[in-house]
């Protein structure tokens, strides 16, 4: 009979060594001052205090590292509000990805993963699964506003958060222009109301 013992599951599906959210905030720092270059696992071993054995035995890469960070840690989680109205989820979901592109070390993360991704096919596979997992989170905001008649039963959630924090992304990371404090209910109602005229005048 072998001695061998199973493999641990992986993070996602809720398991991880007993000082994982440190681990987390290790490595999301590390990540913020050093770029992904510059994050080691043993540096993540260094800052968290764990053994990087540790560290290796449950993500043998610090792409998956990375990847399990990005969806474990609890400062990068959210809970979609329910506000009772659709514009009203979408800006608090909207003020909650700007405040992450703006406010440092969050910042930090974003761009330095962002910049990251289109270098290691590795990483870019666990981001994908992270916005996957946010996209998830985000669904009952949809299926509420669809059941209140606020929104078209085969509207494209997906298409929707895109539209409004690819527009953030843009703004804020690629362009480097601070947001209007009107940026995220504007945003919102165009995305939803689109920017014809109210009264578009009809050709006969």
């Amino acid at each position: 009979m072998s001695n061998k013992q199973p493999e641990p599951q992986s993070q996602s599906q809720g398991r991880g060594p007993r000082k994982s959210q440190e681990i987390f905030d290790a490595t999301l720092d590390l990540l913020a001052a050093k770029g992904y270059e510059g994050l080691t696992i043993e540096g993540v071993a260094e800052r968290s205090g764990v053994n990087k054995t540790t560290i290796y035995r449950w993500w043998p890469s610090k792409g998956a590292l990375l990847g399990a960070a990005l969806m474990g840690a609890r400062r990068l989680d959210i809970e979609p509000a329910d506000t009772g109205s659709l514009q009203g989820d979408l800006e608090a979901l909207l003020h909650t990805i700007t405040s992450l592109l703006t406010t440092p070390p969050a910042s930090g993360i974003a761009v330095a993963t962002l910049g990251a991704v289109t270098h290691s096919p590795e990483l870019a596979t666990h981001v994908r699964d992270f916005f996957a997992d946010r996209l998830a989170r985000e669904q009952p905001v949809f299926t509420r506003a669809i059941a209140r008649g606020e929104l078209a039963p085969d509207a494209d959630p997906m298409l929707l958060i895109d539209l409004l924090a690819g527009a953030a992304w843009l703004r804020v990371v690629l362009r480097q222009l601070p947001l209007d404090a009107d940026f995220v209910p504007r945003a919102i109602h165009t995305v939803l109301n689109g920017a014809a005229p109210n009264h578009p005048s009809h050709t006969h």
